[in-house]
């Protein structure tokens, strides 16, 4: 028998999520003129972001520093101990750190700052207080300002590092919009998945060269039969004169031709046969478009044209099956 929640634990649940919200919120207001010169100098710098905190702070700067490497700013997180051992080295003139710390007193991090301000890294605290060691130490710093704990006994970092990772996001989004990050730059940055499944490119899964078979249209159907079955394909473009797409036929078209008694046929020209003024796709087009296109027509083919109507490609449905596209 399932016992039913504890409702001073779903009350002291709802209390911590309200906190950790309210101070998410009164960071939004509280943001000035240095979140813009913070934003500034990593975007219109040619350095990386280099991440740095101790403790629950070192973690959320994990999560930040790949917040900005998925969103097309270079960042690595720096941790403050491994620093003094050799880990110094990854800095470089021209890189930003971002530095997190919630009461900006912590030694291990101030005791990096001269090191990373001598090796020409400018410097970016995320703090409680501007009057915090840290804050007097960095070219710029955004205050977290006073923040109680969500935790009950007030000690644990819980409303102060859901606040700083905000303030890390939000960061992050405003860098990338103004170095004009667009969708298919993040897209290529994350191939894996249904996301990067989404940007993929017609030219990049479409058969091409000797597996694209194309006929001329005055060539007869027993050729065209020979060119789908030599690219072990399900179709074949055919093309007049100049080469442009003047028509389009599938195996199926075949088996139909053959079912209504064409044998005697086969010595004709295709483009008697053909499907004419086929649907197409362009080459640079998503190819999730071609497998909306297939579906709402219920093919398995389609040709892909340039911009002149030349047959550059073909997309077979099996093909985009063994992409995930389908």
């Amino acid at each position: 028998m399932m016992q039913s929640p504890d409702d001073s634990s779903l009350d002291l649940a709802r209390q911590a999520l309200r906190a950790e919200g309210d101070a998410v919120r009164a960071l939004a207001d509280r943001l000035d003129a240095s979140f813009d010169r913070a934003v500034r100098l990593i975007a219109d710098g040619r350095g990386r972001v280099v991440v740095s905190g101790m403790g629950k702070a070192g973690l959320v700067g994990r999560k930040i520093a790949a917040t900005f490497s998925s969103t097309g700013t270079p960042a690595l997180f720096l941790h403050p101990g491994e620093a003094f051992h050799g880990d110094l080295g990854v800095v470089a003139r021209g890189d930003v750190a971002l530095i997190l710390s919630n009461s900006g007193e912590t030694d291990e991090i101030n005791r990096l700052l001269p090191s990373l301000r001598q090796l020409g890294a400018a410097l970016v605290a995320v703090t409680r207080s501007p009057e915090s060691t840290l804050a007097k130490a960095c070219d710029v710093t955004l205050p977290l300002g006073e923040i109680a704990e969500a935790d009950p006994l007030g000690l644990a970092p819980t409303t102060s590092t859901t606040a700083m990772l905000a303030l890390g996001d939000a960061l992050a989004i405003c860098v990338h919009r103004r170095r004009g990050f667009t969708r298919e730059q993040y897209a290529f940055f994350h191939p894996g998945g249904d996301l990067g499944r989404q940007f993929v490119r017609v030219r990049e899964v479409m058969r091409s060269g000797d597996r694209n078979p194309v006929v001329r249209e005055t060539a007869s159907i027993q050729e065209a039969m020979l060119a789908i079955t030599r690219a072990r394909a399900g179709a074949v473009c055919v093309i007049d004169a100049a080469g442009a797409l003047a028509g389009f036929f599938t195996d199926g078209d075949l088996r139909r031709l053959l079912q209504a008694g064409g044998e005697r046929r086969l010595g004709e020209a295709i483009g008697s046969v053909m499907t004419k003024k086929p649907t197409t796709i362009g080459p640079d087009r998503y190819a999730a478009e071609a497998v909306a296109i297939l579906r709402g027509k219920k093919i398995d083919e389609l040709p892909v044209v340039d911009a002149a109507g030349r047959p550059v490609g073909m997309l077979d449905v099996q093909d985009l099956l063994d992409a995930g596209l389908v």
